[in-house]
């Protein structure tokens, strides 16, 4: 009997030793994975990101694109990401919203972009900026040049001695008006300059407030439509060889013709530079090339969202970038 007891204790022993020992690492599967590893969990699974989306006025172009990116397409796309997008005073406000860490992604002028990187005008008193990337170019941004149809102005020249909206205050817009006047001669002591965002401007022009606005965003533009809606409105030509003096001296400028069936007037020659999107530099790879792709696999959304949306491909992505591209945008783009 106590034969028996000591072989089953001994026997009893030997199993608690194996089991208690050392456990071998286990066999990659077929497709690479650890199994131990896919039992305990993935401790490579990307940790939950807030992301902050800087767009324009609420009645610009990029405040519904912007819209769109977060909501359909990276938090619908994206695991353990939560994007927001918020209105702003658009390209040099959100470029130095990057800089400062208040946002993550933006919607700017790729020609203020260019400006902000190399530290010239509108940047030449803090120098070139850093922290910041490209990921894609979108669509054109068009200089509109809006009035009332019975305000009297028919050429830029008539600008002088009126009430001009410029845009926001070191705004994308502001420079393009700045730089249209400067090749006609014209500067802000010609005129009565206004800041203010395209909505207000289109407020001002239907009030008398405002006799003429520079506008520069995606066809059609919200606040343009709307004033249109109560308003005869013309649209400002520029002269081809104004608009070779202007590429001459700024080279992110192209011609580009309004059609009249955008707003009921005649087609129109003005100046237009592109809509871009740009990163913050410290923004993980991984996650930039997963925007990226998300982006292009669901541009429908961007379609959906405004009618400039049609004009975001894969395609002419890296058109007209003016500055480097994040290294996780890239990655996606070698991989074409």
């Amino acid at each position: 009997m106590k034969k028996i007891s000591f072989l089953m204790m001994l026997a009893l022993m030997l199993v608690l030793a194996a089991c208690g020992g050392a456990q071998e690492p286990a066999e990659p599967t077929d497709d690479g994975a650890d199994t131990t590893k896919e039992a305990e969990g993935d401790d490579t699974a990307r940790e939950f990101t807030d992301i902050a989306i800087m767009t324009g006025g609420e009645q610009g172009t990029y405040f519904p694109l912007g819209a769109a990116l977060a909501n359909n397409i990276i938090n619908a796309h994206i695991e353990n990401v939560d994007a927001a997008s918020f209105a702003s005073g658009a390209s040099v406000v959100n470029i130095n919203g990057i800089i400062d860490g208040d946002a993550d992604l933006a919607l700017v002028q790729n020609d203020v972009a260019y400006y902000a990187a190399e530290g010239i005008n509108m940047f030449e008193e803090d120098g070139a900026l850093e922290g910041f990337q490209g990921i894609a170019t979108l669509y054109p941004e068009v200089i509109q040049i809006i009035t009332a149809a019975d305000s009297g102005i028919e050429t830029i020249e008539d600008l002088v001695d009126k009430r001009v909206a410029v845009g926001d205050l070191g705004s994308g817009a502001e420079i393009n008006a700045r730089q249209i006047l400067e090749v006609h001669d014209i500067t802000y002591d010609d005129i009565s300059p206004e800041y203010m965002s395209f909505g207000d401007a289109a407020n001002g022009i239907q009030d008398g407030n405002i006799d003429a606005a520079f506008i520069t965003a995606g066809l059609p533009t919200g606040a343009v439509e709307a004033l249109k809606a109560s308003k005869d409105i013309n649209v400002i030509a520029i002269s081809s060889e104004k608009l070779a003096e202007l590429a001459e001296a700024y080279p992110y400028y192209t011609e580009f013709t309004i059609p009249g069936d955008t707003y009921g007037t005649e087609d129109t020659t003005t100046a237009a530079v592109l809509a871009m999107l740009v990163v913050s530099s410290e923004m993980d790879e991984d996650l930039v090339y997963d925007i990226t792709k998300a982006m292009f696999e669901n541009s429908d959304a961007f379609s959906n969202a405004h009618q400039q949306g049609a004009n975001i491909t894969l395609d002419t992505a890296l058109d007209g970038m003016s500055i480097d591209v994040h290294p996780g945008a890239q990655r996606f783009y070698d991989e074409q």
